[in-house]
């Protein structure tokens, strides 16, 4: 089996990893099939995240020097075929991948499981950069709700001290009356 088409498909799944293309399969069909010896079958969430998935492999490995052969489903919103020789690529939604149910079509090949983190510097760096921003934004919500809850509190507890200083004046105001009448009858 050709060693650098065995890496292009690992570096096509990766790819759709990255772009976040859910359950990611890659099948070795080991000289079983005349068509092709790999295929992957991914799931994109959406009709617009079908057409980036597929855009991003071929933008991906045409860098690499990987180049389609041919295509099928381009007006399909629900399944695209890439067929890039020794490495055939299936995307498609959810309900078409249940309902067309490949992943049993290809039970008899071998899974490829993928290395789970395989970052480059630039990949790891948007990921702590994102986890950074969120961190921040959730610090800063806790502590304005904090601070506005502590400022409301305080302002409440004032706000009744004030009308209770002014209940109790007025209360002794008017006990200081009543025994003074009290007392000069």
């Amino acid at each position: 089996m050709n060693k650098q088409l065995k890496n292009i498909a690992i570096k096509a799944a990766q790819i759709l990893e990255d772009k976040k293309g859910e359950n990611v399969a890659l099948y070795d069909l080991g000289g079983k099939s005349s068509l092709c010896d790999y295929v992957i079958v991914a799931t994109a969430t959406s009709a617009p995240h079908l057409n980036a998935l597929e855009e991003e492999v071929s933008i991906k490995l045409k860098e690499k020097g990987f180049f389609k052969l041919n295509r099928d489903g381009s007006g399909s919103q629900i399944w695209r075929v890439s067929d890039y020789g020794g490495l055939i690529l299936h995307l498609m939604t959810e309900d078409a991948r249940a309902y067309y149910a490949l992943d049993k079509v290809f039970d008899y090949a071998n899974l490829i499981i993928l290395p789970t983190v395989l970052y480059t510097k630039k990949t790891a760096k948007k990921t702590v950069k994102k986890a950074v921003k969120k961190i921040t934004q959730k610090t800063v919500k806790k502590t304005v709700k904090k601070s506005a809850k502590k400022t409301v509190k305080k302002s409440t507890t004032k706000a009744v001290k004030k009308t209770a200083k002014k209940a109790a004046k007025k209360t002794a105001k008017k006990s200081a009356k009543k025994t003074v009448k009290k007392g000069a009858k």
